[in-house]
């Protein structure tokens, strides 16, 4: 059997609870995803995903600047003039499914 040792954290009681959850549905032992989680680290020379402050997005049209409302109009019109687009069906199966 390989060397182990032990990995100790402190972390919130309600995020522990949540990600074993997930991972006991996942079939995946707590133990399981850390070592998973260290392997990824040493096999991508850092974290396996990317660690940033989130871009704060406005919440409403009132929130946006001039400059953000244009831009969003601005994809909305190239994905019409590329073809992406939804019937009203569509988006309410797509609504549906969250």
């Amino acid at each position: 059997m390989a060397n182990t040792t032990a990995v100790y954290a402190r972390i919130d009681t309600d995020l522990k609870e949540n990600a074993e959850n997930i991972l006991s549905q996942l079939g995946i032992s707590p133990s399981g995803a850390i070592q998973m989680l260290y392997s990824q680290i040493v096999l991508t020379g850092g974290l396996p995903f990317e660690v940033r402050l989130p871009v704060k997005k406005p919440l409403s049209i009132d929130e946006m600047t001039k400059e953000d409302l244009y831009a969003e109009l601005e994809k909305g019109i190239n994905d019409i003039k590329s073809g992406r687009t939804h019937t009203i069906d569509e988006v309410n199966e797509i609504l549906s499914k969250r």
